[in-house]
């Protein structure tokens, strides 16, 4: 982990997130681990995959597509382009208006992110839309939110400055969506640092994360899976723990996935092949999971674990993919990231030789 590169690192926490929700889209909708076992067994490939949403059953996806957290990121990652470095709630409105494709919203993206592109380009203010969101808890941010982190890279305490500014298009400021969303975007932002290791990222969610809403769950879990080695074992454990049924985006609430996502980490010690495969069989929010395990992983350890082929997959998917926003290579939204982040750097060092004797 030594010799990984920013660069490298950036790279592996987009790939992982990208490959990971490529391949978990497809049984994130069977739920249940056994579900997804008996169709497909355990599943390390990707496989083509029909649309979930009511008025589109005819429309299947090629395997390695991606879902509607890679078209938040792409969205997120166009405007820290454009910015040239961090970016404001406003900036990654904007992006909605400028980038998000009309066909997305109700085929690969949710239909609340046509709802959501509507109050942008009605004037609203960027940091009031989440406020209309009727899902306090919901993970829309905490499993897309690699993007801030990656941009803020060694700087934990504005990386959460931005996620809770940047995360008010989804949610309220206060949400739990948000406090979860912030061991995410923490976990990246500590991983890039030199010598990272596992146990100073999982440290620095210790440090830094919200010590009444966040820790208690967390840290029970991280304790009581400490010893785990196998997703068999991981996911009959949870089962026990996150079993919510009826209510709606009942599997998709950010302190299971988030927390789910950091236990594998801890578990694969930031492998990001690994980190992948475990989040897409663990069954519930399948690509969520995989988004969030492997985006820390990758952030840590960077794209050498990543089977080549697997990003060959993804790239053609995304290729005549006619519903994404941008149909760019997988490495190249994280060197758009890094590249803003060299950009920041410059800006502050300018800034600061024109102040040092002021």
């Amino acid at each position: 982990m030594a010799n990984v590169t920013l660069q490298d690192k950036m790279r592996g926490c987009i790939a992982g997130c990208f490959l990971g929700s490529a391949m978990g889209a497809p049984v994130e909708h069977l739920n249940t681990y056994q579900n997804i076992e008996e169709k497909y067994g355990f599943l390390t490939e990707f496989v083509p995959y029909g649309v979930p949403f009511p008025g589109y059953e005819n429309l299947f996806f090629v395997a390695g597509t991606t879902e509607d957290g890679v078209e938040r990121q792409k969205l997120m990652i166009a405007a820290i382009a454009k910015k040239g470095g961090r970016v404001t709630a406003d900036d990654v409105k904007q992006s909605w208006i400028d980038n998000m494709n009309p066909l997305a919203p109700g085929t690969i993206s949710l239909d609340f992110e046509g709802q959501l592109q509507m109050m942008a380009a009605s004037g609203l203010p960027g940091a009031d839309i989440g406020k209309y969101c009727d899902y306090a808890g919901l993970n829309s941010f905490a499993r897309a939110c690699h993007p801030i982190g990656l941009i803020n890279a060694g700087n934990v305490e504005t990386a959460i400055q931005d996620i809770m500014e940047v995360g008010q298009l989804y949610q309220t400021s206060n949400s739990r969506g948000l406090k979860w969303a912030c061991v995410t975007g923490v976990a990246i932002a500590s991983a890039t640092r030199q010598g990272a290791t596992v146990d100073s990222v999982l440290g620095a969610i210790y440090d830094h994360c919200d010590p009444d809403v966040v820790l208690p769950e967390l840290d029970f879990h991280l304790k009581a899976t400490r010893g785990m080695t196998d997703i068999h074992e991981l996911r009959v454990y949870f089962d026990d723990y996150y079993n919510l049924k009826g209510a709606t985006f009942c599997c998709a609430q950010a302190n299971e996935v988030v927390t789910k996502g950091v236990t594998i980490f801890q578990m694969v010690k930031g492998n990001v092949k690994e980190a992948i495969i475990a989040g897409v069989n663990l069954g519930r929010d399948t690509d969520c999971c995989a988004a969030v395990s492997s985006g820390i992983s990758g952030a840590l350890t960077g794209t050498a674990s990543l089977p080549q082929e697997w990003f060959d997959t993804v790239d053609y998917a995304t290729s005549v993919n006619r519903f994404t926003c941008s149909q760019k290579k997988v490495i190249e939204y994280g060197d758009d990231v890094y590249h803003a982040f060299c950009s920041r750097l410059e800006k502050e060092k300018a800034y600061l030789e024109r102040m040092k004797n002021a």
